[in-house]
């Protein structure tokens, strides 16, 4: 199936209802009319479902912007009240015909009772569980209401807090009072070291009334069995609710192109829920693949339940045939951890994701199109949903199976120990269950996790002597860790979804020790927490990195959405408010930027710097391990994505403007890949490849002053570049490259040729910026719109920047005021050569007139105080 018509497909799949499918069951998104009302008062006002009382709050100017300067703390009061939502709604006497009349609610956040005309009928107490219960006995021809009340989270878990005989040591919980811990809900809510304390309550996913007669499909999970170049079997596993018992008809339906397979099965159920199994065929099946190695081919299948061949319910699903194993095992280098699919090994290149806002049902579908894009244009092929944030929205998911990226997905634990008792396991059960069963049929799933950092955090950070715990309490407390992470969630892991990778907690090594890196997936913080400098990345590379990451600021358009100009100064009480990371934060920030670069004159230069400060470290690191493979297989940075506006470790900002690191991560993930490190005085340089075909090519080794005028040049030809590869192809002594010259006036660049195309190129610096004596670059632009087909029959139209430097130009920023964050240029924040010019894409509605006259272009010598 072509991409474009996948992604249409995704689309539709993901967001219409059942009642487009099948004529027998009906379904009614209740979206319109509801109503919300602090108990305590009794006023109702209008409100938005899905949603949050937040956000309900502030669209009627109740409460001040929490994202604006200091509002955050002005609204602390609101997660100590109970809220309640209601919507009123008909019935007519046909509607309550049907058999069964149920109540969907996809996300009830988090302490909930619900009412139908007055009749508690359910009470939730997970974030996470989707709650369906049928409700035609409560309901009545003409005027019906459903309410549903909120408890506070703090008023609800306060009374569980002081019963406990221990803290438990929820160090990112920004309250006095670690509450975080027993509520089923987004740790995030509670604060972050990135994101705003905002506990949010409200009916934050759909809401749907489903009518149906006799029986409804809950759920079709194609099981793969087996795979092979000839033939895929698959186990469809139909989960049939029936009201009224019977023989019926199961039609499953295989379709790929022109091929096209149905199988009719006769069923019998029971009343109540059956499980129905049915094996299915497929010949010669087209495999799924992660972006890079192939196409993300899936198959449109579909389960049908008929009666009296009568189609009474539908559900249709893509479905990708592939392997995925993670192997995770001891070699002779320590214990492996690496990715493979369909038996080939894949390095993985990607980030770490959080929620992508506060108040998440204002995450929009074009939100989350717009983060997949740019993840595809950043060469990712795989996204970790780290364990502090939600289990994401099935358009997300959809999107990593049609996008080809590979899906790393952590339950929803981090950072802290958690209670153990049984009310708690069976409330996790329920919650790992529910969502296992919802997530194990997209092909972009690669593994489960348990935790983000609690078992490195056990052995590591103190938390025995810095809490007191006697040692009856703290092997109480690691016992209750390991019935809940290795007990309980592989059980369920293995009950529903059995074959799948499981680990119990990321990283699996520390970070402090030489031997930690041979070991797993490491989450490497000597840089910035540990304070230590860039070059570390080069010597302290692990068997996979699946955290590592240093902060920046956003822009300054995105600065001004929540700050005044008076606000400009990195201690301000709003720019401290925004920085979440107060033990280092804005002084990390500075500290590093003085020992790399000049100081900056003033806020909108320390702005720009902090983002060229963030990528080129990052530079160091994306490269180091992409050199070390097949000794490393995987670098995901922290973080992709921001949840509010603020400085962060993030590559784009909470408005999806890319940072500086964007882009830098786009070149460095690029599939070829030349890149050098100066080791031991000699300058080593590697070639390395995510293709899955062999290269031969032609690298150009060229060193220049900084005027431009040639030092020394070296051209390798015939280089053979193999596929899924990192080599070295080159090395030289530095101190023939400068020939005595000072290392602050050489500049040296790698350039890649395949069929006398540049397919990367990559410049090496031998002394840090500050050292060198940059002078200001004079730049001539030309601007003009083009108009081009990219694919055919699809046309763009993009405006056509050129850029010329008469002298060396560090991190040409090329900036629009008051540009949308949808204005993009393809390339930025990069260094032109002397006398170079170069061709920059932008995606804008502007003219070029106007275009002209909004661009601004920043280097890194305009942002010194002399």
């Amino acid at each position: 199936m072509r991409w474009g018509r996948w992604l249409v497909s995704i689309f539709f799949l993901t967001c219409v209802t059942k009642s487009i499918y099948a004529a027998g069951t009906v379904t009614d998104t209740l979206v319109s009319g509801w109503e919300f009302s602090r108990v305590d008062e009794g006023v109702w006002r209008p409100a938005t479902v899905p949603g949050t009382v937040h956000t309900d709050l502030l669209a009627l100017h109740m409460i001040p912007d929490p994202f604006v300067g200091s509002n955050e703390k002005a609204v602390q009061w609101v997660d100590k009240k109970d809220w309640q939502y209601r919507k009123k709604w008909k019935l007519s006497a046909a509607d309550l015909q049907y058999d069964v009349l149920e109540l969907d609610f996809k996300g009830l956040d988090t302490y909930a009772s619900v009412y139908v005309n007055g009749q508690l009928v359910l009470q939730s107490a997970n974030m996470f569980v989707e709650q369906v219960i049928n409700v035609k006995r409560w309901l009545r021809e003409g005027d019906n209401e459903v309410r549903v009340l909120f408890e506070s989270p703090i008023k609800h878990d306060i009374p569980q807090f002081l019963k406990d005989q221990v803290i438990y040591p929820a160090g990112n919980d920004a309250s006095d009072i670690p509450l975080s811990i027993y509520a089923r809900k987004a740790p995030y809510h509670y604060g972050w070291d990135w994101g705003p304390r905002l506990v949010t309550s409200g009916i934050w996913r759909p809401v749907l009334l489903k009518k149906w007669n006799k029986a409804v499909i809950r759920d079709v999970w194609w099981q793969q069995q087996q795979l092979n170049i000839a033939s895929a079997t698959l186990n469809a596993v139909a989960t049939i609710e029936a009201a009224t018992p019977g023989t019926y008809s199961l039609k499953l339906t295989t379709q790929l192109g022109s091929y096209n397979k149905v199988i009719t099965t006769k069923v019998t159920l029971k009343q109540g829920s059956n499980t129905v199994h049915a094996p299915v065929q497929i010949r010669q099946p087209q495999l799924w693949w992660p972006v890079g190695q192939g196409s993300p081919t899936c198959y449109v299948m579909t389960a049908e339940l008929l009666d009296n061949a009568v189609s009474i319910d539908k559900d249709q699903q893509p479905v990708g045939l592939r392997t995925i194993e993670i192997i995770n095992q001891p070699d002779s280098l320590g214990e492996s951890f690496y990715v493979k699919v369909n038996g080939r090994p894949v390095f993985m290149k990607g980030a770490n994701y959080i929620p992508q806002d506060n108040f998440l049902p204002r995450v929009s579908a074009s939100t989350y199109k717009h983060l997949f894009d740019d993840m595809r244009t950043s060469h990712f092929n795989m996204v970790r949903v780290w364990g502090g944030g939600v289990y994401e929205d099935d358009l997300f998911y959809s999107l990593a199976d049609a996008y080809g990226i590979l899906v790393w997905q952590d339950f929803m634990f981090a950072c802290t120990l958690y209670p153990s008792d049984t009310a708690f396991l069976n409330n996790v059960k329920a919650e790992a269950a529910s969502n296992i069963r919802r997530l194990r049929k997209h092909p972009s799933l690669a593994l489960w996790c348990g935790n983000n950092e609690v078992a490195v955090a056990i052995k590591n950070w103190g938390w025995q002597s810095g809490y007191a715990y006697t040692d009856a309490q703290w092997a109480s407390l690691q016992r209750g860790y390991d019935e809940l992470f290795k007990n309980v969630l592989p059980a369920v892991v293995k009950e529903n979804d059995p074959g799948r990778f499981y680990f119990h907690s990321s990283p699996i090594s520390n970070w402090g020790k030489k031997e930690d890196f041979t070991k797993g997936d490491n989450h490497y913080w000597g840089v910035w927490h540990g304070m230590e400098w860039f070059e570390a990345f080069n010597t302290h590379i692990p068997r996979f990195m699946s955290e590592y990451g240093f902060q920046s600021f956003p822009e300054m358009a995105t600065i001004d959405s929540f700050a005044t100009k008076a606000d400009y100064d990195i201690y301000s009480n709003v720019m401290q408010s925004h920085q979440k990371s107060p033990a280092k934060g804005n002084t990390a920030i500075r500290t590093y930027m003085l020992h790399y670069y000049q100081a900056p004159k003033d806020f909108p230069s320390f702005v720009y710097l902090s983002q060229v400060l963030q990528a080129e470290g990052m530079k160091v690191a994306i490269e180091a391990h992409r050199r070390a493979m097949p000794y490393c297989m995987g670098t995901l940075y922290w973080q992709l994505n921001d949840c509010w506006p603020g400085p962060s470790w993030s590559g784009r900002d909470y408005y999806g403007r890319w940072k500086a690191l964007q882009y830098y991560v786009k070149d460095a993930f690029n599939p070829l890949l030349i890149s050098g490190v100066v080791e031991n005085n000699q300058l080593n340089v590697w070639a390395v490849s995510d293709e899955t075909r062999n290269r031969k090519a032609e690298v150009e080794l060229v060193a220049i002053d900084l005027a431009g005028n040639p030092v020394w040049k070296q051209t390798l030809s015939g280089v053979e570049i193999s596929a899924n590869t990192s080599k070295k192809i080159f090395t030289v002594d530095t101190a023939a490259i400068l020939k005595g010259r000072n290392p602050a006036e050489v500049i040296c660049y790698a350039q890649l040729r395949i069929d006398n195309k540049i397919v990367n190129r990559n410049i090496f610096y031998f002394a840090p910026a500050k050292d060198m004596l940059l002078e200001k670059p004079v730049f001539t632009t030309t601007v003009e719109h083009k108009v081009f087909i990219d694919p055919p029959s699809v046309y763009r139209d993009r405006v056509l920047l050129t850029i010329r430097a008469d002298k060396l130009a560090r991190n040409v920023y090329l900036q629009l005021n008051n540009a949308a964050p949808d204005e993009r240029f393809d390339q930025n924040y990069f260094d032109l050569l002397p006398g170079e010019t170069r061709t920059v894409w932008l995606r804008s509605t502007r003219d070029v007139e106007q275009i002209k006259a909004a661009l601004t272009i920043t280097s890194l010598v305009d942002t010194y105080k002399n």
